[in-house]
């Protein structure tokens, strides 16, 4: 699954002024893995104005039911997908010297849907689009599982900041002695679309592209001559 690794350390050393005080030597390991998406989340939304608040809402409702359909026509019944927002705000015109005039009302519905299989992303958008969505976007790609892959990169971070802690010391004329911390931090970076057009050929065109999981360990090690 892994596509590439780059990894980059630094090290710093601390020292102390009281004898009885170990010296220390920090070191700081970062590591980079690119790894092939297998989930992406794509918003699908519709917005409906309308004179009244009611009519806004029902016209609101009956086209996120189709849209809804449609998409777990495409994923099946069991197709993951949850309301992430919704909200019915009024809609004014503003006049200079004049109270704002109330002109209708705007509903919004927006869903996150799931989709395991990448090769209907395009597909789910053409089938929402089609039924009736008007904001379709915020399409992101990820990993399912992202701890065997976070393991694996605190691990080589770890081990090249201990390496380069190492070298430092030797350059000193001295050895690396107990380590006395450990410090770990991991992030995964999905790779974010913007705003998905609507598709004009039969298939909207994806690219899933690679998924970023960069790490940093830092560790004090004792520094010993």
């Amino acid at each position: 699954m892994t596509k590439g690794t780059f990894i980059l350390a630094s090290v710093w050393l601390v020292t102390t002024a009281h004898a009885q005080t170990p010296r220390l030597v920090r070191a700081v390991g970062e590591a980079v893995i690119m790894v092939k998406p297998d989930l992406a989340k794509l918003n699908v939304g519709v917005i409906t104005q309308a004179a009244t608040a009611r009519e806004a809402n029902v016209q609101n409702a009956a086209r996120v039911e189709g849209v809804l359909a449609q998409l777990r026509q495409v994923l099946g019944p069991a197709a993951d997908i949850q309301t992430t927002s919704y909200s019915l705000t009024p809609n004014y015109r503003y006049n200079q010297d004049l109270p704002p005039i109330l002109t209708g009302y705007t509903a919004s519905n927006i869903v996150e849907v799931n989709i395991s299989d990448l090769s209907v992303v395009g597909t789910v958008i053409d089938a929402a689009s089609q039924a009736g969505a008007n904001n379709v976007g915020g399409l992101q790609f990820t990993i399912k599982d992202q701890e065997p892959v976070r393991m694996q990169v605190l691990g080589l971070a770890a081990k090249q900041g201990r390496a380069h802690a190492e070298a430092i010391v030797a350059g000193l004329g001295g050895r690396i002695g107990a380590i006395f911390s450990a410090t770990e931090g991991a992030t995964v970076s999905p790779l974010v679309r913007g705003e998905t057009p609507t598709a004009a050929a039969p298939t909207t065109p994806i690219e899933t592209g690679l998924v970023q999981v960069r790490a940093t360990v830092t560790i004090d090690a004792e520094l010993l001559q």
